[in-house]
Formats: structure tokens, sequence, C-alpha cells
């Protein structure tokens, strides 16, 4: 009559003991723990320097003392949910996180190895032996699993994939067969299916037959006999019609439907267009293989988010915020170098004008004007271009007109706030013949750099684009650079030509 779809169990939580969930809660319990953490080393420091040469054992107050503070610990960290422990762990240098992940209750270790970024699951795992690896990964469900395991060594995934059932083994091993970004990467295998058959009233009693719904069921997916998807019955449907009433009667037939192999970034955004908490993903033939959540889609949205921030900035990849002084520099290097590069080709460009700020050496503070409000102008651009892009609302049809409605814009802000910068450097130089020749260039060479500002900020993320790359790629460095060059070469080359 209907399936359901169950992989594991996760832990019990009993509801008595759990606070309310409290957005300020992480930020809270972070304080504590720094303090206790903070008190502990005090002790350790004050015990050290009374401490003599002969004593070789710890002092029993210390050890005691010791006890107590990772008592305390605990107790903080027992109340936080696995986001929240995540979050502390983040935000604390490597030798006091790994105290704190001692604390942590063992049966949580999977979801909060989840919860963290690549960079602190690295350091937790290394941490860890393969029984405490293989243990954290047994509460994990399948779709759980296939997300921690190429971050686990691959004895300790062979050692849980063996405490798997076969169909269990079967899923893990399909969710790993996926793109990372990729909806199956993503999908939820623990799902509740009936078929059209029957009256909702057999439903509710299906229903009623288990202990807890999977996490995000807004609808019971209806299928045929081969498990093909036929349509969904969403629950405010089935609690408010008659319970003689027949599935096949008061179904959606319209329902969004997802392939294993879409992109899951575009997904998120028919999540977000739609208002969805879960939709069903389906094989080539139609048959349901599974569900996409709404949580996941977060997670994908606030993933895509932190990467274009670090690729705007020319960060290769996430690290650590407490990582090695050497690794953190080696992530800045590369985009570091090309600014660099960047940097003596625009002292180049100021070097080939040395006679004309010889002449008039107004000219040396007020290029620098031309240069930064060129480059803010073209980052508005930028972010917005990429904004776009992220949402797929630029596309071959409206990209010329975006193209020539952003030069509009960028040409008459160039002519109103190059007007006033001029303005402004006539009255500043008036008292020498070429004040009027100088706020003459401000307004020439602000209003085209402006627009060259434009074009790079929208030709860089579209070409970037074109390529398969991130749009957000070193995007900044690159409009600095042209922004920087093509300012001081419009403004000298403007007022070498006008002060012959």
């Amino acid at each position: 009559m209907s399936e359901f779809e169950h992989t594991r169990v996760p832990p019990q939580i009993d509801p008595a003991s759990t606070p309310a969930r409290d957005p300020e809660e992480a930020q809270r319990a972070l304080a504590r723990v720094q303090a206790l953490l903070e008190k502990q080393r005090r002790v350790e420091s004050l015990v050290e320097r009374e401490q003599t040469p002969a004593q070789d054992k710890r002092p029993l107050v210390e050890q005691l003392v010791h006890r107590q503070h990772l008592t305390e610990l605990k107790s903080i960290v027992d109340r936080l949910h696995p986001a929240d422990v995540a979050y502390v762990l983040e935000a604390l240098p490597p030798e006091d996180r790994i105290t704190v992940w001692d604390s942590v209750k063992a049966e949580i270790d999977g979801e909060v190895l989840l919860e963290v970024s690549d960079a602190v699951r690295e350091s937790l795992i290394a941490a860890m032996d393969p029984a405490e690896l293989v243990a954290a990964a047994q509460t994990l469900e399948a779709d759980e699993l296939a997300d921690l395991a190429p971050h686990l060594p691959p004895e300790v995934v062979e050692s849980v994939s063996q405490t798997l059932t076969t169909k269990e083994r079967a899923q893990l091993h399909a969710a790993m067969s996926y793109p990372e970004d990729s909806v199956g990467a993503r999908m939820d295998f623990e799902l509740l299916s009936i078929r059209d058959d029957v009256t909702l009233e057999v439903v509710l009693r299906y229903l009623r037959g288990f202990d807890s719904l999977p996490h995000h069921t807004d609808q019971v997916f209806v299928v045929d006999r081969e498990g093909m998807l036929r349509g969904a019955l969403p629950l405010d449907r089935l609690l408010v019609s008659q319970p003689d009433t027949a599935v096949a009667a008061v179904m959606k037939t319209d329902v969004l439907t997802l392939a294993p192999m879409d992109d899951v970034g575009e997904v998120a955004q028919a999540f977000e267009r739609y208002d969805l908490v879960s939709a069903p993903v389906v094989d080539a033939n139609g048959r349901l293989v599974g569900r996409l959540t709404v949580d996941k889609v977060v997670d994908v949205i606030r993933e895509e988010s932190e990467q274009e921030v670090l690729a705007a900035a020319g960060l290769r990849e996430e690290e650590d915020l407490f990582a090695s002084v050497w690794q953190s520099a080696k992530n800045r290097w590369l985009w570091l170098a090309v600014n660099l590069c960047t940097a003596f080709f625009a002292s180049r460009v100021i070097g080939a004008f040395e006679l004309t700020i010889e002449k008039v050496v107004a000219l040396a503070t007020l290029m620098t004007i031309v240069m930064g409000i060129s480059g803010n102008s073209g980052n508005q651009t930028m972010t917005l271009m990429i904004r776009s892009i992220a949402l797929g609302q630029v596309t071959g049809a409206n990209a010329k007109r975006l193209i020539f409605k952003e030069l509009a814009i960028a040409g008459l802000n160039g002519l109103v706030w190059g007007g006033i910068a001029g303005s402004v450097a006539w009255w500043l130089y008036a008292d020498i013949p070429q004040g009027p020749l100088i706020g003459a260039t401000m307004l020439i060479a602000m209003t085209l750099n402006m627009t060259v500002g434009a074009l790079v900020g929208m030709f860089v993320p579209l070409t970037l684009q074109r390529l398969g790359r991130d749009p957000a790629l070193g995007s900044s460095v690159l409009l600095t650079f042209t922004t920087d060059s093509m300012g001081v070469f419009i403004f000298l080359g403007l007022a070498t030509l006008l002060f012959r």
C-alpha cells in the first residue's frame, strides 16, 4: 500500500531537557567558554610559578580545579545545539578548540562535524582516532554520511559502510557518485510515499504508525506500484479534507520535480521563488529516488555566499580563522601577486607623465580622487552584475540592454559628480592660471573613468561566467587595477593635452 523510506534513526533527545532555541545562545556560550578557559590558564600559570623543581606531579588542588572546569565546560556544551557547538569551535584557537571538542557528547560528534567549516573539520578529524570517527559517522543518515565521507579516511568509510544495511549502503554509494554541486549529492533518502488508490483515512492511520515524521515533511509523495511519481499530497489538504476522500481527488499533480544531476545552486533559486519546503527527486524514468529539503538549500545558499565573498577578495579557499600564519599567508598570495604587478603597471603610467606633474603639482593630489570614485562606481556595477548572474537574471536577451543602461548611469554620475569635483578643484586652485583647466580636466576624466569602471564591472563577471568560472573570482582586484591605471592615464593624459 505504501512505503516509508527510513535509513537511520538520529539520537533521540528528551524535549523536556532541551532548552528553547535562542539566536543569541551561541554568542553567550562562546563568551562563557572563553572565560572558563582563560580562568583555567590563569590557575595553571599560578601553580607553575609556585611549583618547585622537585615537584614532578601536578598538585592535587590544580587537578581538582581542572576537573571542576571541565565539568562546567561540559555542562555548557551539553545544552547547545550541534550548530551552536560548531559556532563555538570555529571561534576558538586550535588548543582551546580541542579541549572543547573533547567535552562534546559523542552522540552528536557527527552532526557537529557536518556543521563546522571544512578547515575546522579537518583539524577535528585529525584529533580523533579511527574508532571515534567510526562511532561519530554511525550516528548519521546515509545522505549526511555522504557529505562527510570525502573528509574521512578511506578505512573509516569502509568500516561504517559495513555496518549499514544493503539498502543504506546503496543509498550511500548513490549519493557519493553525484557531483558535489548536484541535487543528487544533497538529496535526502528519508521520505513518505503512498499510492493514489487509497483514502485519506488510510493515509492518516499510516502516518500515526510512526513515532515521528522525517524532518521538513510538508507533503506525502504519491507513487504507483512501480514507484513512479504521480503527484504529492500536502499535509494541510490531508488534514482539512474528509477522511473518506480518495488521495487521487485531492493530491497535487503540478509538482516541481528535480533530477539528481540538476545544479543545486539553480534549484535553490526555485525554492526561494516558490517558497518550497521540500521537492521530490526523480530519476530519468520518473521513479522517486529522494527529496531535497529546505535545510539543505539554506546550506547551499550560505556556502555560495561565502564563496563569493572570498572570491571577490581574491582568497583562494576558505581558511581556518586560527590557521598558522604560513597557511593563511599562502592562501592570499595569488591575488596579492597579481595586485603587485598591477600596482607596478599603474606606477609606470604615472611615471610617463612626470613632466606634466612637474608643471602642475596640483595634479598629483587630485588624480587619487579620479581613481577612488571611479573604483567605487565600478564596484557598485560589479556587485549588481554578480548578484544578477547568481540569480539567473542576466541572459543573452537582456545583456545588451543592461550594458547600455549601466553606461548611461556611469555617464550621468560622471557628469554630476565630475562637475562637483571640477568646481571644487577650480575653487581650490583659483589662484593659479591653470585653475579652470584643472576643473575641466576633473570633469572629463571622472566621466570617462566612471564609464570605464562600469564596463569592467559588467564584462569581468560576464566573461568569467562564460569561461565557466566564479563571476566573483578576483573581480575586485581586476576592477581596482583598471580604474587606477585608466584613471591616471585619462586624467594625466587630458592634462598633458590641455596644459600645452
